[in-house]
């Protein structure tokens, strides 16, 4: 398979929450502080690539030894979010993480 013919192939569907599938899906608010190391934004955001999900708001600023991350997301139920938050607690460059209803991009 070649790099083109991988770019014309469909995009699979979004990943089902078989743990709580009668869940409606929301759009979450992710604050992180995260220490400031080359790849701890990749670290934090590989979690949802590996969901094949897009963030569709990624703000980070370093603040001294720290990076502030703020992401945004549509499209998971709210137990799907908070699993995702706990991997990020579970990642070695995570300080803190804090989870919270966010209203749909317009």
């Amino acid at each position: 398979m070649s790099a083109l013919e991988r770019f014309d192939s469909p995009l699979p569907p979004l990943r089902d929450d078989v743990w709580a599938v009668g869940n409606t899906h929301s759009c979450v608010h992710y604050q992180l502080q995260v220490e400031a190391e080359p790849d701890s934004l990749c670290r934090v955001l590989n979690l949802f690539a590996l969901q094949f999900l897009t963030p569709h708001k990624v703000l980070m600023k370093q603040e001294d030894d720290l990076l502030e991350i703020e992401i945004e997301i549509t499209g998971l139920s709210w137990h799907r979010a908070e699993l995702i938050a706990q991997k990020m607690r579970n990642l070695i460059c995570v300080d803190d993480v804090r989870l919270r209803p966010a209203q749909r991009p317009g």
